[in-house]
């Protein structure tokens, strides 16, 4: 593996022109082809197999709709206390601002508030007007339009009514790179610049990263063209995106800087640093990529659809590492040792001359030292601290989420809506009946709404409505509780429960569906497969670790202390979104349960992240250890080598992930927020900290390995032990010559 990439970032670094011209090609044609056939997000949750999924196919070919291909949107409206929006002023204006909706352009039809269809609340002060446009998405609408609905609502508010707008129509558009995401990469370019002391270097990774964002966004764009996505998927991939893209070349730029700052070569120090630096980012980048793909086990489209768009993100990402980032190497020369800039050259020059001096010893090895000194205090510190993080677990609850930001406009007309109409409007269930015929399938949906009706919870059921074909009937059943609450899901475990007798009955199947049982199936489902994917992702990435250290203690405490920062990183979550502990100053408007999805997207994210630092921090003790050094002293060294670089790496992961707390959307801010942590505990507290106190523990048992895995398992070199071995000997190094020999440090030449 290191002698492979060693070529390769050779022939890259010497055909530099080249390997940059094929990836602005590349560039090229997927932003060609993305724009060219990229189609509309979908925000639909689909979960094959469950009973409500097929009865929602069932019922959407029963009672098809025309507007399913048009955007919709809702303008919900509301009379001055004691008043109704049916009668005197306010009904004048009601119908003043539906006949203005409708002669907008791009409207397709206006549904006024009309009590039989439900849409004026109980006390008839409040009703919702329903809009379809002749769109496609929410983009698609001409602004004009959304100017004359605008300026129709400000005539309703003049006429002394509350105007909220809401539905898809109204939902802002998703941000790729907005301004939390630009602050976080500003952040990380001076994190950069404080570790390379020169501000061309530091540009380096910020314009890898970018161009592999591009990449892989622009081509998940043009994948819409023949599968179902969610923005979400976007919004993901910009943010594994961006993180790992810097981080896997902070991680060879800084080899090849030092390399170059020592007197070696620079064609030499990026060949050599793609062969080291390069195979951890390589097996880094693999073991996020398992995560994320096996996300594909639960069988939920959406779910697999983010896993697997993230995870080819992350394979763009170490293509530019190991390809484009050489031969930019090639265009600096050694140039990257130096700045231009006054205040950083000096600080470059007191920082070697600090690295010279015999008589200090750097902050990190004093910091090992430290730790391996007291290494069973460390251990139960950290466990019992990351104990206490994750204590807020136990009170941990899954909903639906995905409501619109209460301070907005949509967020305002849904609040109008739960307090005219109740929680349950905006969510209902639906039961379809299928029978034999109409007569017997209709008196088995009215036993049903009979039975339903006594059932706790439950405000109204609708009348019977059967299909034209006679096939089906559905009930329309309005819980009391939101669509989002565990109420809501014990009301749809109780009409399950209530039917079986009269399924026996009748012979007629009752099913219940609508988008608020499927997202009921949807966490259901995801608990259910959780432990699973837990096993399948940990038992695979144990195996990648096992071959790439060789050893057998090093990987299962690799996956111990990621299950503890995944604790502290849910605890954190749960105190936060649930519990509303510094819900203000991080801009969460509305706490409540946690998005079902979430903790399953968070374990298999955060996992793959955990073992880069894994990767990138004990390769660097592996590297000491087979070069002959006791193994304390080999988690001394390989700490003091390689922590400067893991901090600066977590410090820019912390500073993109904490960009997306600043995110509009709920799902977002979770992610980021449960991410920055999750980096921030496993970095600093688990890596830095209780790995080395427990790689002094164990000794040399920390790389035993039996026998029969020695003789099986393949020798990948990961740290390049080959080339720097062999760096002496001029004919076994690829293409060596005897004066990038001589220039090899003394470190290479042990």
């Amino acid at each position: 593996m290191s002698t492979l990439l060693y070529r390769l970032g050779r022939g890259c670094f010497r055909h530099r022109k080249a390997v940059l011209a094929a990836w602005l090609g590349l560039l090229a044609v997927v932003a060609v082809t993305a724009l060219s056939v990229m189609k509309p997000f979908t925000s639909a949750t689909t979960i094959p197999g469950t009973e409500a999924q097929r009865a929602l196919d069932v019922m959407e070919e029963e009672f098809p709709s025309t507007d399913e291909s048009h955007v919709t949107g809702k303008i919900v409206i509301q009379a001055p206390a004691g008043q109704k929006i049916t009668a005197n002023a306010s009904a004048q204006a009601v119908a003043d601002l539906s006949e203005k909706a409708a002669d907008a352009p791009g409207v397709v039809s206006v549904t006024g508030p009309a009590a039989q269809s439900g849409t004026v609340s109980p006390d008839g002060r409040t009703g919702i007007i329903e809009i379809v446009f002749d769109a496609e998405k929410a983009d698609g609408i001409p602004g004009v339009t959304l100017l004359t609905l605008q300026e129709a609502a400000h005539h309703a508010r003049s006429a002394g009514l509350t105007v909220e707008t809401g539905g898809d129509a109204f939902t802002p558009p998703v941000e790729v790179m907005g301004p939390g995401e630009i602050i976080g990469v500003l952040i990380a370019l001076a994190v950069l610049i404080l570790v390379f002391r020169s501000l061309r270097t530091a540009v380096i990774p910020i314009a890898t990263a970018l161009v592999g964002v591009a990449v892989g966004v622009l081509s998940l764009l043009a994948m819409t063209s023949v599968i179902t996505m969610d923005s979400t998927s976007i919004t993901l991939s910009v943010m594994l995106g961006l993180a790992v893209g810097i981080d896997y070349a902070l991680f060879i730029v800084s080899r090849h800087q030092t390399q170059v700052r020592e007197g070696m070569d620079p064609e030499e120090s990026a060949a050599l640093a793609t062969g080291t630096a390069g195979g951890a980012v390589v097996f880094a980048g693999a073991t996020v990529v398992i995560a994320l793909a096996a996300l594909a086990v639960v069988n939920i489209p959406f779910l697999t659809v983010m896993g697997l768009g993230a995870a080819a993100t992350v394979v763009v990402s170490v293509l530019i590492a190991t390809t484009l980032l050489p031969a930019l190497l090639g265009f600096m020369s050694r140039r990257i040792t130096s700045s231009r800039v006054p205040a950083l050259a000096r600080s470059a020059a007191r920082a070697q001359r600090r690295q010279a001096d015999p008589r200090r010893t750097p902050a990190a090895r004093r910091w090992a030292t430290a730790t391996t000194r007291r290494s069973w205090r460390v251990l139960i510190l950290c466990v019992l601290g990351l104990g206490i993080l994750s204590v807020p677990v136990t009170d941990l609850q899954l909903g639906l989420g995905g409501g619109p930001d209460p301070r907005s406009s949509a967020g305002r007309a849904q609040k109008l809506i739960d307090d005219s109409f109740g929680p349950g409007h905006s969510g209902p269930l639906v039961v379809l009946a299928q029978g034999p015929d109409k007569t017997t399938t209709t008196t088995a949906a009215q036993q049903a709404a009979d039975r339903i009706k006594t059932l706790p919870g439950v405000v109204s059921v609708s009348p019977p409505i059967a299909s034209d074909s006679g096939n089906a009937v559905l009930l329309q059943v309005t819980p009391s509780s939101g669509p989002d609450t565990q109420a809501t899901a014990t009301v749809l475990s109780e009409i399950r429960s209530a039917r079986d007798g009269i399924e026996q009955q009748t012979g007629t199947q009752l099913n219940v569906t609508g988008n608020t049982a499927v997202n009921i199936d949807v966490a259901d489902k995801l608990s259910a497969a959780l432990p699973v994917y837990c096993l399948l992702v940990m038992g695979l990435a144990l195996l990648l670790l096992t071959v790439v250290f060789r050893a057998i203690a090093v990987p299962l405490k690799a996956a111990l202390g990621f299950l503890l920062s995944l604790g502290a990183s849910l605890g954190v979550l749960v105190a936060v979104f649930q519990w509303g502990w510094l819900a203000g100053p991080l801009g969460i408007a509305d706490t409540g349960p946690v998005l079902s999805f979430l903790p399953m997207l968070l374990v298999g994210i955060l996992f793959g992240l955990a073992m880069d630092y894994e990767v990138f921090l004990v390769s660097r003790m592996r590297e000491e250890y087979t070069h002959g050094k006791p193994p304390t002293e080999a988690v001394i060294r390989g700490f003091g080598h390689s922590s400067t670089v893991v901090t600066a790496a977590a410090l820019i992961m912390i500073a993109v992930f904490g960009g997306f707390i600043l995110a509009e959307m709920q799902v977002i801010k979770g992610m980021g927020l449960a991410l920055a942590v999750g980096v921030l505990v496993d970095a600093f507290i688990v890596r830095m900290t209780l790995v080395p106190a427990v790689m002094a523990l164990l000794g040399h048992k920390a790389w035993w390995l039996p026998r029969f895995l020695q003789r099986t398992l393949p020798n990948v070199d990961v740290e390049g032990e080959q080339l720097t071995r062999h760096a002496t000997t001029p004919q076994t190094l690829p293409h060596h010559t005897p004066q990038t020999v001589s220039a090899l440090p003394d470190r290479y030449n042990q």
